[in-house]
């Protein structure tokens, strides 16, 4: 229960909150003001079309006023929400969304009503469910077991590094990928420092497969979440669809790791490991696995998503054992803020500027083509990041004839995009920031090359696969 704390702090850190490396900035004069012109250039226009449209409600110039603030605000958001931060503010990718939002509204670009329809509270239940599921699980120290039954068996480099990506590729389908990480990451550090093995290759086995593992269901990630949410795809045929390239995918990161350290893996010996003391509780082991398997049984029974994972994960609540504050302080509330922000400036944008002539200018681009989207969407995964690129690709997706295969695409895609660099996705920070915080350093190199290449040959397979 103790390590409660250390690990929503990971989270934070994650979400770009409290950072050191982000505090700094502040101290230089330079930072200030190049922040001060970047919110100016986008609150100014904001609250000027708000005061044409008060004054002269109705005119062209209004018009004009609100649609150029549309443009600067969903502009300068998804900027800030691809680096991270705001020059020289203490601000998080969940502030930017939420502010954006905000300035949307005042505009005028989207009316308040509107506003609150345009959040996709399926998304946000069902996220919010899972992570009371995930919470349940590690305060229980089923994970803690997991990693012992994994020490006991594995007695070569090459059967952990196995195991590693088996486990976190499989909870991550289920589970979402990065509450996964949050929890494994610590424990694959813990073992292979016990074990004197170097740590680097099964972090980055930790990392890149569960990425690779979520693109097989709709609860993978928060991209499928909102895709599933927004397609209406069955959960049995999303998984039919593309469990397959999870486990290709799954393959190739235990060959590309073992080919690139092959130090640690091709000559690594057998090793024998004194197991790690184990604390759990083997009753609330036993009921959040139960919950855990009823509500995966819900999802491929057809059940809503977001119904099954919300009233199992309430149910959990139910409990003398782990105090509620317990499992709300390992929920990425910051994540929930920032989906309901997002959903805000994306429906302000598409109101104010998706115009016919823009839709038509998208459409010559065809992207109804299978490999021309899943390479436009990791191309702009890797830019915004895969949670706003997904919300982009929204408006031209939904109208197109093949819609289902479209959006597997894009799932597969913008999931897969996320290990092609370190800052690809929230799972790779996590599990980097967390080996930092033991002094081991996973570089920019250490990640690109085994996330470039895994990247590519997913891709790969999995364009041939859906188009095919």
């Amino acid at each position: 229960m103790s390590e409660t704390h250390p690990l929503t702090a990971t989270r934070k850190e994650a979400a770009g909150i409290g950072a050191a490396s982000e505090a700094r900035p502040l101290r230089r004069p330079g930072w200030r003001c190049v922040g001060a012109v970047a919110v100016a250039a986008v609150v100014v226009p904001a609250l000027a079309a708000a005061v044409l449209s008060l004054l002269r409600p109705g005119s062209v110039l209004g018009g004009e006023a609100v649609r150029s603030a549309a443009a600067v605000i969903f502009a300068g958001a998804y900027l800030a929400l691809a680096l991270g931060k705001v020059p020289g503010l203490s601000i998080d990718r969940a502030g930017v969304a939420l502010v954006g939002g905000c300035l949307m509204v005042a505009a005028g670009a989207l009316p308040l009503q509107e506003a609150y329809r345009a959040i996709d509270f399926d998304t946000i239940t069902l996220l919010l469910g899972i992570m009371i599921v995930v919470a349940s699980l590690r305060l229980s120290g089923f994970f803690a077991l997991a990693n012992a039954w994994i020490v006991r068996r594995a007695h070569r480099p090459i059967v952990l590094l196995a195991a590693i990506v088996a486990v976190s590729g499989v909870f991550s389908a289920f589970l979402v990928n990065d509450a996964i990480c949050l929890v494994l990451a610590p424990l694959v550090l813990e073992l292979t420092l016990s074990l004197k093995r170097r740590p680097t290759p099964y972090l980055l086995a930790v990392a890149m497969a569960s990425n690779v593992g979520s693109v097989a269901t709709i609860t993978g990630n928060p991209q499928n979440m909102m895709i599933g949410s927004v397609s209406h795809i069955p959960y049995l045929h999303f998984a039919a669809m593309l469990a397959p390239v999870a486990f290709a995918g799954l393959l190739l990161t235990v060959l590309l790791i073992a080919s690139i350290y092959p130090g640690e893996f091709v000559r690594g010996g057998r090793f024998t490991a004194a197991l790690p003391a184990v604390h759990a509780d083997r009753a609330l082991v036993a009921r959040a696995l139960a919950a855990a398997g009823v509500m995966i049984a819900l999802f491929f029974a057809g059940q809503p998503p977001a119904k099954a994972a919300i009233i199992l994960g309430g149910l959990l609540l139910l409990t003398r054992r782990v105090k509620s504050e317990q499992v709300y302080a390992e929920i990425d509330w910051p994540l929930l803020l920032m989906f309901v922000g997002l959903f805000v400036i994306v429906a302000g944008a598409e109101r104010a500027l998706l115009t016919p002539g823009a839709v038509a200018a998208v459409g010559r681009l065809h992207l109804d083509r299978v490999p021309v989207l899943s390479l436009a969407t990791a191309i702009l995964s890797n830019l915004v990041s895969n949670v706003p690129a997904v919300l982009v690709l929204k408006p031209f997706i939904a109208p197109m004839r093949n819609h289902d295969a479209a959006w597997l695409a894009v799932a597969m895609a913008s999931t897969l995009a996320g290990n092609f660099t370190v800052l690809g996705s929230v799972a790779n920070l996590i599990v980097v920031q967390k080996a930092a915080a033991c002094g081991v350093q996973i570089g920019f190199w250490d990640h690109f090359k085994v996330g470039a290449p895994l990247t590519a040959l997913t891709m790969l397979f999995g364009t041939f696969w859906l188009w095919s």
